[in-house]
């Protein structure tokens, strides 16, 4: 069963969980409000497991003033995110990331320029989080909450996760990673496979916003931290590869390590097993092998930008016919306006995609 935030009814959600407990602590009103959420019919994004609920997002769509202390922000439309909550045991794991991935992409599609949220200070790990993808404090409301912003019309772009969902427009050149499809489909929810974005997004979520791959690439990779690549997926099956591997996301490259340059370690394998972590998906065995075996071995974390969906990746066929995968993948560089033809290919708009200055 692949794992996902599911989008549930508050009513399909049981208030007695020891999951509300400590939003109950924090406010007082927190069952008349649920209350009137089943009421209204609304819902929530859940992660759950057989212990039960270990994350919770609500989000709402607000065009209002924002009370301060000694002040107020004026009435604009913005995304609140109406409840975070994530439960202690998704400490170390990628669920915490990932809610916040679901809230920046909603907000990313709407017509709305601001996303908010307010969290007392106690809650010192998940403002933490909130702070590492660019949400900046604002001011203190009267119940003595801080207000932490995110604005498209100042977005931060000194690094990748505080720019998430959107790519940084200082880049110069871009390229492909190639990753077989039974890799592929594990670190890049395959969105061919589902039958809605929605889902896609929430499968995306619960497997984390930073993947990890090794590539095993031919010579030394002209790919840089910062900048943008295209997810190539190869089919390995017995139908023609120009019709069946696709580009089908896109991420920024946030971190690049050299492992083997030329059949030379320069990274031991224990600091390279613990470089690799828990966000790769090969296992231990395939991760000794690709070691000891290939003459070029290379970590690339990065940051899952976005995804084309469900009848929208492109087609070997499609970017080879103009003119823009000529060689090996891992050797194509691209320009930045040749990523922005293949983004528009895969039907998004790169003034939604690129941080573009307003």
């Amino acid at each position: 069963m692949i794992k996902k935030f599911d989008y549930l009814p508050f009513a399909n959600c049981d208030l007695t969980d020891p999951f509300f407990k400590s939003l109950k602590d924090d406010y007082p009103e927190f069952p008349q409000w649920f209350a009137k959420k089943i009421e209204n019919k609304e819902k929530a994004f859940v992660y759950k497991d057989e212990l039960g609920i270990r994350a919770f997002l609500y989000l709402k769509k607000e065009d209002e003033p924002i009370e301060l202390k000694g002040g107020m922000l004026p009435s604009k439309k913005r995304l609140k995110i109406g409840t975070l909550k994530l439960d202690d045991r998704v400490r170390g794991l990628r669920l915490g990331e990932g809610i916040i991935g679901i809230a920046l992409w909603k907000w990313q599609e709407m017509d709305v320029s601001e996303i908010y949220v307010t969290i007392f200070p106690k809650h010192e790990v998940l403002i933490s989080l909130i702070e590492k993808f660019g949400f900046k404090k604002v001011g203190i409301n009267d119940r003595g909450e801080n207000i932490y912003l995110k604005s498209k019309s100042d977005l931060d772009s000194s690094d990748p996760f505080k720019l998430f969902p959107y790519i940084n427009p200082n880049f110069t050149k871009a390229g492909y990673i190639p990753i077989y499809d039974e890799y592929h489909d594990t670190l890049f929810p395959y969105s061919e496979l589902f039958n809605t974005k929605q889902e896609v997004q929430e499968i995306a979520a619960a497997n984390g916003i930073t993947k990890v791959f090794i590539g095993a690439p031919s010579s030394k990779l002209h790919h840089k931290v910062g900048e943008p690549v295209l997810i190539y997926r190869i089919h390995t099956g017995s139908q023609p590869k120009q019709y069946k591997s696709v580009v089908t996301s896109f991420c920024t490259i946030t971190n690049l390590t050299v492992i083997r340059q030329s059949k030379r370690d320069l990274i031991g394998f224990e600091d390279y097993l613990k470089l690799a972590g828990n966000k790769t998906v090969f296992s231990f065995e395939e991760l000794k092998d690709l070691y000891y075996k290939k003459a070029n071995l290379v970590i690339i974390e990065l940051i899952y930008n976005g995804f084309f969906g469900k009848g929208k990746n492109i087609t070997y066929k499609t970017i080879k016919d103009s003119g823009l995968f000529e060689g090996y993948p891992y050797n194509v560089q691209l320009s930045k306006e040749d990523f922005i033809s293949i983004i528009r290919m895969g039907g998004k708009d790169e003034k939604n995609v690129i941080a573009y200055s307003s």
